[in-house]
């Protein structure tokens, strides 16, 4: 079976959870004898990453507007997608919202070839960018998402996503994001608090962009409220910042905690897992998200983690109730004084979470939903 995956970006920077699963779902994919193919554009585009692909196949276009992900558009570009899409049985479209997933929409429906859609909580119109959400959903979007031959949410709660697109539940697949084991090694994590000037001290950690959705401020102002109860931890923001960095500085300067809080910027690769190896919680303060990888990745690591309730991982309340706190401050708040407060809190949850991560969210087990889905949708089971 021959697979096209489009992403505008596989950069983890430019792209985050969405790059990430394409990375994580093109490779398993290919390992397990799919031939994939990744179709992206080279903003940022990092050698070794495509390395690491293989035995998945990277064709990256240039870009023409790296901010938008426009790429540029010839005669021979257009030759070069539509050869992509003709020599594929089926086409993936990771999210839609994108200049290059129309140019294959439009190629994919030349060629009359079927794909399938996964918005990863994508759908809704949120953000600074709704207005040219709506248009670009008018112009093309709406008939991206209802043309598909099969649609994948990666939680259920994006069920009412599909259905304000007029697709309904029951034509929906849930499959769940992934984490891979191997990528995140046991590492020297005296040695990455040394090259980054960090305590040796117990670590909050906050990892992902510094933008409203991932909610990074709703966390700084939780963290100073608590700042006498839990006088012995520190804030560490890992992640590129995505408009809030200045915001955040201030807020850090005006509640007097400068020493507390760290700013890494991006951090990837042996980086990013001794970021999380060296953290006590991870917490993901999401306004808005579709089952967080970066949860899966601390659970890879021992690590336990709070989310809020728009995370779209309800499941995460069947490992312990108090994993799962309001999109507030103050729940937020409520919820690092229940698992740091308590001495015998993180014990407790940090085995359960871990194994609860690797029985079920491991990516040997994920791709062959991925390939049975096609299976049905091309007739071949």
């Amino acid at each position: 079976m021959r697979v096209l995956n489009v992403n505008s970006s596989i950069d983890l920077r430019a792209g985050g959870g969405g790059a990430e699963r394409t990375f994580q779902m093109s490779r398993s994919l290919a390992r397990q004898g799919v031939q994939c193919t990744v179709l992206t554009l080279n903003t940022d585009l990092d050698v070794g990453r495509v390395a690491a692909l293989a035995p998945a196949v990277v064709v990256a276009l240039p870009s023409l507007w790296n901010r938008f992900h426009v790429p540029r558009l010839s005669w021979k570009i257009w030759k070069t997608i539509r050869r992509l899409v003709d020599e594929a049985d089926i086409i993936h479209f990771m999210a839609h919202w994108s200049v290059l997933s129309a140019y294959v929409y439009l190629a994919t429906r030349l060629a009359g070839k079927r794909y399938v859609v996964c918005p990863a909580g994508s759908l809704p119109l949120f953000g600074r960018s709704g207005w040219l959400k709506r248009l670009y959903n008018g112009v093309v979007g709406n008939a991206i998402i209802r043309n598909a031959s099969g649609w994948i949410a990666v939680t259920a709660g994006e069920f009412s996503q599909f259905e304000s697109y007029g697709i309904h539940r029951s034509r929906v697949t849930v499959i769940p994001n992934g984490v891979c084991e191997e990528d995140f090694p046991v590492t020297d994590t005296k040695a990455f608090l040394r090259v980054r000037s960090l305590p040796d001290a117990p670590i909050i950690l906050f990892m992902g962009r510094l933008n409203l959705i991932k909610g990074p401020d709703l966390l700084l102002q939780a963290f100073a409220l608590l700042r006498g109860r839990l006088p012995e931890y520190h804030l560490v923001f890992a992640g590129p910042d995505a408009g809030m960095l200045p915001e955040l500085q201030k807020t850090v300067e005006r509640e007097q905690l400068t020493g507390r809080v760290h700013f890494l910027g991006y951090v990837g690769g042996a980086d990013k897992t001794a970021t999380y190896r060296c953290a006590r919680l991870l917490v993901v303060p999401s306004r808005q998200e579709a089952m967080s990888i970066v949860a899966l990745e601390a659970g890879f690591c021992g690590i336990p983690v709070l989310l809020t309730d728009q995370c779209g991982f309800g499941d995460i309340r069947t490992v312990d109730p108090r994993l799962e706190v309001p999109a507030t401050v103050l729940g937020i708040a409520d919820g690092l004084v229940r698992l740091l407060g308590d001495q015998h809190a993180l014990r407790e949850v940090t085995p359960a979470w871990r194994d609860f991560v690797l029985r079920r969210y491991a990516w040997e087990s994920i791709a062959p939903q991925y390939f049975a889905l096609y299976r049905g949708i091309l007739g071949l089971t």
